[in-house]
């Protein structure tokens, strides 16, 4: 384990987050709100913070082996998600544990928060929340991949241990560096695309903006405590439900889609049609419901907020139009369990992601056929090709592991005193990267207890991460030479 390049890059990373703060220190300094003295004093802590980390390692250069990945990895992750509550706590009256608890999840694209009276808190701080979020989404590793390489490091194994999904080993182009190129060229353009959507439709350029960076990156932050609900807006709601989809769709498949000029990749792709048909499903259930038990006295108001909320909650955005917690019957816990599903592996979006429920349910078909005709060799297919028995392994590995860090930390936050249902809601949407929960996290994790929010932020980390790359590293295999 090379520890001083590990700690060279996570100093060129802080500088780099440095770098990211001139925006929101840009807008304190045009709006005179008063944060533009916080902001730089944070840029400044952060430099220093990242020359201390860089120093010791200033000379070390070569590939990164598997394991020093993981290691920069997390600690990209834990290190930026936490230095990105200075701001927060220089500007806003709030404590330590809320500033963290609201950085790591904008970073990790959560949207989960403590904050209220967003309406009239200063821009540079709006901004400033929005950023994070649009910046976790893209995965900023991605971006430093396509740096590495000036930097003398080299990049593949970071991208094994940042990219979700078990097919994370294939590359849309040649070379890494083109393919996180590729990748960061998409999200941008999305995200200018969604901005002026916003803008054409009412909002302001600010707002439009805002909601942009957290609209494409699946996140789900607002300007307002009433999320998009303020603007009361089908054209609005219409325009965050695609971009929601879109985020919540692999940009690889974007990337095939682009350059064969052809949206019916889409279709051909399983995992994208399978995506697009659970979401086609969810709303026209949901709405039914709503519509039948009266909660809408119309079925297009039932439609127009089942749509909303399912594309919001299964690509993990965390925007509302209503709260879905005081919804009549199984509904609340149905859509939770959605979150659960998320969206395709290669998005912006948390989860356990499509694909995965995709070979789960192959293999329990498969499982169902040798009960009948136990000499049966049926291999599992995915877009035509048979998965590998080491991927079908790992997906069941992962997913019993997944179970079982939610199961054991909802039992760590009732043990501070959480009430069952409150717990359920915040872990779920924690470790799913959703935002909003049931109980008293319905709208906001304010209610919560200290020892409850950190363990809450450990779980964005662990969701944001795939649970694997953090575990990993608390293993004691992974330290054994």
């Amino acid at each position: 384990m090379r520890l001083p390049l590990i700690a060279r890059l996570l100093g060129i990373f802080l500088v780099i987050f440095a770098a990211t703060l001139l925006p929101p220190a840009a807008i304190a300094w045009y709006t005179n709100d008063g944060q533009l003295d916080n902001f730089l004093l944070s840029q400044g802590l952060l430099v220093l913070l990242g020359l201390v980390f860089w120093l010791p390692g200033r000379g070390h250069t070569g590939n990164l082996r598997t394991r020093e990945a993981f290691v920069v990895v997390t600690l990209f992750w834990s290190v930026i998600g936490l230095t990105a509550a200075l701001p927060l706590v220089l500007g806003l009256d709030i404590s330590i544990t809320d500033a963290a608890f609201e950085a790591v999840s904008g970073f990790t694209t959560t949207g989960a928060t403590v904050l209220s009276g967003l309406d009239s808190m200063p821009p540079s701080i709006l901004m400033y929340r929005q950023q994070l979020q649009w910046l976790g989404g893209a995965g900023v590793i991605v971006l430093a991949i396509a740096i590495l390489p000036m930097l003398g490091v080299g990049g593949m194994q970071l991208f094994r241990a940042e990219t979700a999904g078990p097919m994370k080993d294939e590359k849309i182009t040649p070379r890494i560096t083109q393919t996180a190129r590729a990748l960061w060229g998409i999200y941008v353009g999305f995200t200018i695309a969604c901005a002026l959507a916003y803008w054409a439709a009412g909002m302001s350029m600010f707002d439009a903006v805002a909601h942009s960076f957290s609209t494409v990156s699946t996140a789900g932050f607002s300007t307002y405590d009433a999320s998009l609900a303020y603007f009361d807006s089908v054209a609005i709601e219409t325009i965050a439900i695609v971009f929601m989809l879109l985020g919540g769709v692999s940009f690889n498949v974007h990337f095939i889609v682009l350059r064969m000029r052809s949206a019916r990749v889409y279709w051909h792709d399983t995992q994208t049609a399978v995506f697009f048909a659970v979401v086609a499903a969810l709303t026209l259930i949901i709405a039914l419901t709503l519509y039948a038990t009266g909660h809408f006295g119309d079925i297009g108001t039932a439609l127009r907020h089942s749509a909303f909320q399912v594309a919001s909650v299964i690509t993990t955005s965390g925007f509302s139009t209503d709260d879905f917690s005081i919804w009549p019957l199984f509904l609340p816990v149905l859509l939770i369990f959605t979150s659960f599903i998320g969206g395709c592996a290669g998005s912006t979006a948390g989860g356990m992601k499509v694909i995965r429920i995709i070979i789960l349910a192959k293999e329990g078909s498969r499982e169902l056929w040798r009960l009948l005709h136990p000499s049966i060799i049926r291999p599992i297919k995915l877009g035509g090709r048979a998965l590998p028995e080491r991927v079908i392994d790992a997906v069941w590995g992962f997913f019993a592991l997944y179970i079982a860090v939610f199961t054991f930390l909802m039992l760590l936050v009732m043990a501070t005193g959480v009430d069952q249902v409150t717990a359920f809601g915040a872990v779920a949407s924690a470790l799913n990267n959703l935002g909003p929960g049931l109980g008293e996290v319905g709208m906001s994790f304010a209610p919560l207890n200290d020892a409850a929010t950190w363990i809450c932020t450990f779980a964005m980390l662990l969701g944001r991460l795939e649970i694997f790359t953090i575990l990993a590293l608390l293993s004691p295999m992974f330290w054994r030479k």
